[in-house]
């Protein structure tokens, strides 16, 4: 059985691809007509707004205002629970843990979960905003989706961020959460978060997660990449112009120079199986291609795929376009096999 809408891929399919859920690299799937017709729209009317958007921290808070107040008419799915997380943490004296929980309604009891970062380019967006996708993978998955309320740039700059995903991973483990059963997983900013942690869990010596799913990842801070391919991208979201100035006010004082931000020169050792999908006509598949590269020549099994046609982040609209609810179904899949594969070989 083949997913209704495939990627293409740039590599053979992963050997952790579930069963049913096979990639054809070979085989470009023209993107729908819906697809097409969502790009347009947003090619005329949102790309030209996003590219010049103010880099200050002003025009920043502005736009997390308008995102804020746009996102109550975010409606998730019926089929699931949405949980409010408020963890001061005064006893254990550790970082205060905040976001939310979402949960399938009829999901039997789990022994793992989902660590979900948001995007917004450390800037902006909140755990509401993704409900779209968090509430997909609960139900795909049948496991509870944690999403923190990480601290956001230029208030907090690089490493806040990423101290508190480290405190929700920490947070899930204290509470009897086995690493085998959690999967960590983000999308843009989100993505570069999620991959940040896995290194700081490596580093910490933390046990590690089952798997990794990142979702159009902002690997470069720097932009370097996004910048070169942006005469060529047909990316109807995203402007690299826009995210080089946005990333100056996430860095800390360590700049672009800190490792834990430099992903591409990062040593990826140790480093669970990782799945990154990214769309086609987007600005930062370079990135996402450089890093899959990266992480294969460390040894880590990544599977990338290459969706045709797609702008950054399509998965954010799976209820309404073919291609990204065939995506979510590929990283359930995903999910599901890196967890039942830790489980075995834990029982070995």
């Amino acid at each position: 059985m083949r997913l209704p809408m495939e990627p293409s891929a740039s590599s053979e399919p992963s050997a952790l691809s579930e069963p049913g859920l096979v990639i054809e690299p070979s085989r470009v799937v023209e993107p729908s007509v819906r697809s097409r017709a969502i790009g347009g729209v947003l090619r005329l009317g949102i790309r030209p707004f996003v590219h010049r958007l103010p880099g200050g921290a002003g025009g920043v808070r502005a736009a997390r205002s308008t995102v804020a107040a746009a996102s109550l008419l975010v409606r998730h799915s019926a089929r699931v629970r949405v949980l409010p997380l408020n963890d001061p943490q005064l006893e254990s004296g550790g970082r205060p843990v905040t976001g939310e929980w979402v949960v399938a309604r009829d999901a039997a009891p789990a022994q793992g979960a989902v660590l979900y970062l948001h995007g917004g380019g450390y800037v902006a967006f909140s755990p509401r905003t993704h409900r779209p996708i968090t509430a997909r993978l609960a139900l795909d998955t049948g496991l509870p989706v944690l999403v923190p309320r990480y601290r956001l740039a230029p208030e907090h700059p690089f490493p806040a961020p990423l101290d508190d995903a480290v405190a929700a991973y920490r947070w899930l483990l204290a509470r009897g959460v086995p690493a085998s059963g959690i999967v960590l997983a983000g999308d843009s900013a989100g993505g570069h978060l999620a991959a940040a942690l896995t290194g700081e869990i490596v580093r910490l010596g933390l046990a590690a997660p089952a798997g990794l799913v990142l979702f159009s990842p902002w690997v470069d801070l720097t932009c370097e990449l996004s910048l070169r391919a942006q005469r060529l991208a047909r990316d109807p979201y995203i402007s690299a112009a826009t995210a080089h100035r946005v990333a100056r006010l996430v860095v800390g004082p360590a700049g672009f120079e800190d490792p834990r931000i430099a992903l591409l020169t990062c040593a990826w050792t140790d480093v669970p199986p990782v799945l990154i999908q990214v769309g086609g006509d987007e600005v930062l598949r370079p990135e996402a291609e450089a890093f899959a590269g990266a992480l294969r020549r460390a040894g880590t099994d990544c599977d990338l795929q290459v969706w045709n046609g797609q702008m950054h982040v399509f998965q954010i609209l799976n209820r309404v376009l073919p291609e990204a609810s065939a995506a979510m179904r590929a990283a359930a899949g995903f999910v599901r096999t890196v967890t039942a594969a830790s489980v075995r070989t834990e029982a070995a």
